[in-house]
This record gives structure tokens, C-alpha cells and sequence, in this order.
């Protein structure tokens, strides 16, 4: 089973490049110090209150926070507390930073959840040391999980990822009022291409349509998963229509071009895929298994229509390339 050509690449797509902190204080010059530490090699975010850290963490999840505990309104501790509540947010490691030394409070803070305690001022060595065990476990947990979740054949995302990250990433559409648009392809002919060139074949045909599926997405946020036999699923956050259009347009002529001979074809001498496109709008109403219907309606229209082709909708607006 290819898992992945470097697993360490795998970290990196769970933490888009460059590792992302969340400073919680508010006091800015408490912010300024730990931007210093960090600065160099991490991205740091920050916020200013509690409220405002929870709704960093749902829109965009960091690898770990930093998380003072008097502040204002909401403290540290319930922070915490609805991070970990939330099956969104609970991975997120927090560490706690804080004047206070009390053994109860540590003792406390540990109980909910958070993984350190760290006292203020802090010390720069001292810190960089913790924050950089905290991630190394964390990236270990994530790609536990990513294995976990990956199909044997292929090696990209499995049918269970699919189905746990699309009513994610919908929920996260309707918050942040984005669009959310979903990629159904499926291998044109493909029992006809097992038929004639045999199974082994056919596993070599689809490890090569999900390497390059994945390759022609432009953004570690972009996922593609194996769906089922020979279909194959994307989620495209953030992406509005023309967008994904032109994009399943590429991924379909990026298959073609492949080359794989395909003689028992009706269609092309060469392998081919049908694509069915569906994005939700800011203005959508319905839920994740409404958009996944919908790209799927449009997949059975590019199918119908001749194959080797893209169709895509909008909700309550039709579309076909």
C-alpha cells in the first residue's frame, strides 16, 4: 500500500505549510513577547479575548494555543472548556500561560483538557522546547488519524473521511458565509477496461487517476477520496462555482492526457472520466447531503450526455460545460 511518497509531507498538509499558533491575551504586550519567540518559524494568530479565540479556532483551526488564563469576560478555562466540547476543536492542544503558579490551577487546567502549564515571563528556551513537543505530538496523532482514513489502493482519502469532513466543512461554509463546492468522477467504462486489460490493470488505472486528481488540486485545504470502485470524490472550501467548474474541466482533461489505453472504450481510445459538479452559494439552503445529491445528479447528467465531460449546478441555479 502507497500511504504516501513522504509522510512528513502529510504533516505539512495538516498544518498548511508552516505550523500555526493561536495566542490568547489580552494584554498586548504579553501578544508582542510571544511573536518574538515565535515569529521566525510558526504563523502566529492572536486574539484578544476568549470569545474571539473560539471563533479563530472554528474558522481557522490552529496546530496549538497558547492560552492565558485571567482575562476579561470569558477566562482561560472556559476556553478550554468549549474547545474541547466542540468534536471540531478538541484535537487542538492547549497550553496554558500564565502568572499564576497555584498547584489547583494547574491541577485544574490539566482536567480540562489542556496539555502544559506554563508560567509568566516566560523563558524563550523553555518555551520553543514545549511548544515544539506539544506539535510533534500532535502532527503524530494527526497522521495516525490521516492512515487511518486512507484507502489501501490508492492512497488517498477513504469513503469514511469523505463522509465525516463534508458536513464539516458545509457547517464551516455556513458560518463563514463561503461557498463549498463538491467534485463527483467516475472512470468511463471502466468494467470494460477489467474486461479486456484484467484487474491488475485496473488497480494500476485507478492509482494513477487519484495521483493525479490529487496533484491538480491547488490548495492543502482541497481533499480528494475514493468514493467507491472506480469514483472518486473532492471537497473544494471556499470555492465558488466558476471556480470549481474550471477546475473539474482541468482535472478531466489532466485524466485524458494520461493516455491509459482504453480499446474496449466507446468513447476515446484512452481512459476517460465524467465529472458532476454542485456548489453551495452564500444564499444555499439544505445541508451537506443536498450538495452531495445534487453533484451526484450532475455526475449521472454528464454520463447521459456522452461521457467524458463536466456538468455542475449550483443550488437552485443549473449549470452544464
Amino acid at each position: 500500500m502507497n500511504l504516501s511518497d513522504n509522510p512528513v509531507d502529510m504533516l505539512l498538509d495538516s498544518s498548511h505549510g508552516k505550523p500555526k499558533l493561536l495566542v490568547v491575551d489580552d494584554q498586548a504586550i504579553n501578544i508582542q513577547v510571544m511573536h518574538q519567540v515565535f515569529g521566525g518559524d510558526y504563523q502566529v494568530f492572536m486574539a484578544t479575548s476568549g470569545a474571539q479565540a473560539l471563533a479563530l479556532c472554528k474558522t481557522n483551526p490552529p496546530d496549538l494555543v497558547l492560552l492565558d488564563i485571567v482575562m476579561p469576560g470569558m477566562d482561560g478555562f472556559e476556553v478550554c472548556t468549549q474547545l474541547k466540547a466542540d468534536e471540531t476543536t478538541d484535537h487542538i492542544p492547549v497550553i496554558f500561560v500564565t502568572a499564576h503558579t497555584d498547584p489547583a490551577q494547574e491541577t485544574h487546567g490539566l482536567s480540562l483538557g489542556a496539555v502544559d502549564f506554563i508560567a509568566k515571563p516566560v523563558n524563550p528556551a523553555v518555551v520553543r522546547a514545549r511548544v515544539k513537543t506539544h506539535l510533534t505530538l500532535k502532527f503524530q496523532s494527526d497522521l495516525l488519524r490521516k492512515l487511518v482514513f486512507l484507502d489501501g489502493l490508492t492512497g488517498v482519502f477513504n469513503r469514511r473521511y469523505f463522509d465525516q469532513q463534508l458536513p464539516v466543512e458545509w457547517a464551516r461554509a455556513a458560518r463563514s458565509f463561503s461557498p463549498l463546492s463538491v467534485i463527483m468522477i467516475d472512470v468511463d467504462y471502466f468494467k470494460a477496461f477489467n474486461d479486456r486489460y484484467g484487474h491488475q490493470a485496473g488497480d494500476d488505472c485507478l492509482r494513477q487517476i487519484a495521483a493525479t486528481l490529487k496533484r491538480g488540486l491547488k490548495r492543502p485545504a482541497d481533499l480528494v477520496a475514493r468514493y467507491g470502485g472506480e469514483e472518486f470524490a473532492c471537497i473544494l472550501p471556499d470555492t465558488a462555482n466558476d471556480d470549481a467548474l474550471a477546475l473539474a474541466a482541468e482535472l478531466e482533461h489532466t485524466v485524458r492526457d494520461l493516455k491509459i489505453p482504453h480499446a474496449a472504450s466507446s468513447l476515446a481510445r484512452v481512459v476517460t472520466v465524467s465529472v458532476g459538479l454542485a456548489t453551495r452559494t452564500v444564499d444555499s439552503v439544505g445541508d451537506a447531503l443536498a450538495l452531495l445529491g445534487l453533484a451526484d445528479a450532475q455526475l449521472y447528467d454528464a454520463k447521459q450526455s456522452g461521457r467524458g465531460r463536466v456538468c455542475g449546478a449550483q443550488l437552485g441555479v443549473w449549470s452544464k460545460i
